[in-house]
């Protein structure tokens, strides 16, 4: 982080990591774990093209890791979890 972002603020840590993507059957999972209490929290969004429009699933776990690439892994594998397991209809 430059000088000038440090003394004005322009960005957080989080804005300046990008929010990995991974495609699972047909759905678009975007791992977007964020600190909290010097750890990485546990959370994602699950998105869809459903009949033209694009619907999401937000979720968060109360899991923590001390390391963000944990974090970001784990959320992949819940992501497939909620998805094996409710399909579609997680949008309901």
């Amino acid at each position: 982080m430059s000088l000038f972002r440090r003394l004005f603020g322009s960005g957080t840590r989080e804005e300046e990591l990008p929010e990995p993507t991974m495609e699972y059957a047909g759905f678009l999972v975007r791992a977007t774990p964020y600190e909290e209490a010097g750890q990485w929290q546990l959370c994602g969004v699950i998105r869809r093209d459903v009949g033209g429009e694009v619907m999401e699933y937000r979720f968060v776990r109360a899991d923590r890791f001390a390391d963000r690439d944990v974090a970001i892994e784990m959320t992949f594998d819940k992501a497939k979890r909620i998805i094996s397991e409710r399909g579609r209809s997680i949008f309901d």
